[in-house]
C-alpha cells in the first residue's frame, strides 16, 4: 500500500469562518495536499492553502496534530490502495476574497464554524475539525 504525506490547515478569517475548498467538483475538504521534496509540512501547508483558496497573507497559529486516512475515492467510500499521513496547521487571516488558482480546486468558501462538518466529505476530516472545533468552544 502506498503511504503518502500530506499537510493543509484549519484557516480562520476575521468573521469566524473556515475556509473549505472543492477538489475535482465532487468533494470538500480543509486545503490541504501533497508535501512535495525539499518542504517542511508547514511549507507545503501554506502553498496548498494558496494554490486552493488565493490566500497569501497567513498567520501561524499552532501545529494541530497528524491523522491518517485513505484517499477518496471517486464512486465509493474510500481508495484503500493510498493512506495519506495528514499534518495540519491552524492559521488566521485577513484576507476575505478566495480566487483558486489550482483548476483541480475550482472552488473555495467561507464557512461559518460549526456547519463546516456539513460540507466536507470524508469521514476523518469531520472526525478531525470536530475535535478542533470542540478545543476551541471549550
Amino acid at each position: 500500500m502506498q503511504i503518502t504525506k500530506s499537510a493543509g490547515g484549519i484557516v480562520v478569517n476575521k468573521k469566524s469562518q473556515v475556509l473549505v475548498v472543492n477538489q475535482n467538483n465532487n468533494s470538500w475538504s480543509l486545503p490541504k495536499g501533497h508535501i512535495e521534496i525539499g518542504e517542511t509540512p508547514l511549507m507545503a501547508a501554506k502553498r496548498e492553502i494558496f494554490e486552493e483558496s488565493g490566500i497569501q497573507q497567513l498567520t501561524f497559529i499552532s501545529y494541530l496534530g497528524a491523522y491518517v486516512r485513505f484517499r477518496i475515492g471517486l464512486g465509493k467510500p474510500e481508495d484503500k490502495t493510498q493512506k495519506k499521513k495528514i499534518h495540519m496547521f491552524l492559521f488566521s487571516t485577513e484576507e476575505m476574497k478566495l480566487s483558486p488558482k489550482d483548476p483541480l480546486n475550482p472552488e473555495a468558501r467561507w464557512v461559518d464554524k460549526e456547519k463546516v462538518t456539513e460540507l466536507l466529505t470524508h469521514e476523518k476530516d469531520k472526525e478531525f475539525y470536530l475535535k478542533w472545533l470542540d478545543a476551541e468552544v471549550e
